[in-house]
């Protein structure tokens, strides 16, 4: 037994998955204790946009590191602070044509998602949220409550209310006209469900199994939102950051929701952050109604402005949209033709192969698996977690993103041969 199953909780995840013990990484790969290299196609779960151990992030990071600069501050004013707001604003904002202010959060995404739900609630004085099926939030109690897995939310150990589920459109209600069913529940007298303060969603739902929405329909959902007076949040901290190419998510859409959370990585390197944008009419809080010890990542800010940085000296939205569509080509005509109930879904670099419709439900278990032993690392996503999810680094090089591709199909052709000779042997 390992000093890990010895110590360690029982709540720990991901290494189940990928059991070695990792030592170094470097670009899109991930080295382990014994040398041996791994393909990513994991990105720390979207935290690592931008590669592991960015070679211009680091000069950054360690430039301040070894000159005693401010690592900690609570959420005074530090000159790591002033640099990234003044690099946001202007490589983000203003060229967006985007007017919000920036709060920061304690590190980690379900913050965000916390403080975007009670300032929505602070300013339309309604408790109500609306939240969509399929949706990942986070894991404290407020972000849990709008995240709508049934596992997750056992965890909880107590009632979670407060949010209303609509059907997302996707899966079984792709045919449904789920924001004639949110305006009919606004407009009937007799629906039974109160007005919400917001609207909360992921314009691709990442652990939900990679459910991408249509640009008109986000364009519908903000336009009912505004004729209800309802907030609209946009849930950016796994799609956004340029995973779907451009730096937000919503961009394909034009909307400008009235809020949005952001993390994972907004700290460039891996680093502890969470940002939430909000419309200035918004900003109700006073001093300190939302804190927390670590809502100031000095670090973090160093490594967000040199990412920033990075991205428009690598040209990444560029980068991104080359590839998307080298995955596209290659799941389209490589994957697909595989097995008839295969589905693909996606774009930028958050591809999802939907592997539901196989006999043996176990086979997704299977790929992920062979394609560990093969050199790659993928997680899988969605309802049973049987949708291999395709997430490398924006970085990810031409040969190791065709490398993973070509273990990923090699993977599912094995699967594929075992459930057909299995199923000749029961006939």
């Amino acid at each position: 037994m390992s000093i890990f199953e010895k110590l360690e909780s029982n709540v720990r995840s991901y290494c189940r998955s990928f059991p070695v013990v990792f030592d170094r990484a470097k670009g899109d790969l991930l080295y382990s204790e014994d040398g041996r290299a791994y393909i990513d196609f994991f990105a720390g779960a979207g935290a690592l946009n931008y590669g592991h151990n960015n070679d211009y992030i680091k000069e950054r990071v360690l430039d301040y590191l070894t000159s005693d600069r401010i690592m900690h501050g609570l959420d005074m004013y530090t000159t790591a602070k002033r640099e990234f707001i003044q690099s946001f604003s202007e490589r983000i904002l203003e060229p967006k044509k985007l007017n919000y202010k920036l709060q920061f959060c304690g590190p980690t995404g379900t913050n965000a998602v916390e403080a975007a739900l009670k300032i929505a609630r602070k300013a339309k004085k309604r408790t109500g949220i609306f939240a969509f099926m399929g949706g990942f939030h986070g894991m404290s109690l407020g972000s849990l409550s709008t995240t709508s897995s049934k596992s997750m939310r056992e965890g909880a150990g107590l009632p979670l209310g407060g949010v209303t589920f609509i059907p997302h459109p996707s899966g079984a209600f792709a045919e449904m006209d789920t924001l004639g069913y949110i305006e009919n529940i606004l407009t009937d007298s007799h629906s039974g469900i109160d007005k919400p303060a917001a609207i909360l969603l992921e314009t691709v739902q990442a652990e939900g199994g990679i459910h991408v929405v249509d640009a008109q329909w986000l364009r519908e959902l903000q336009q009912l939102c505004r004729r209800h007076d309802i907030l609209l949040i946009t849930d950016e901290i796994q799609v956004g950051c340029g995973r779907t190419g451009e730096f937000f998510s919503f961009e394909r859409a034009g909307i400008e929701p009235d809020l949005i959370t952001l993390s994972k990585s907004i700290g460039g390197y891996g680093l502890p952050m969470s940002l939430l944008l909000l419309k200035p009419e918004l900003d109700l809080w006073t001093p300190g109604e939302h804190n927390g010890t670590f809502r100031g990542n000095q670090l973090a800010f160093v490594a967000a402005k040199a990412a920033l940085e990075f991205r428009d000296k690598a040209d990444l939205e560029a980068q991104v949209k080359q590839k998307e569509e080298f995955v596209r080509s290659f799941l389209d005509k490589e994957i697909k033709p595989l097995h008839p109930s295969i589905a693909i879904r996606g774009l930028g670099l958050i591809w999802g192969i939907d592997v539901s419709g196989f006999t043996d439900e176990a086979g997704a278990k299977r790929m992920t698996e062979i394609s560990f032993e093969n050199g790659l690392i993928i997680e899988r996503a969605g309802r049973g977690d049987l949708v291999l999810k395709i997430m490398p680094p924006l970085t990810v090089s031409m040969e190791h993103l065709a490398a993973g591709c070509d273990i990923i199909k090699s993977s599912m052709q094995q699967v594929i041969s075992q459930e057909t000779q299995d199923l000749l042997v029961t006939t």
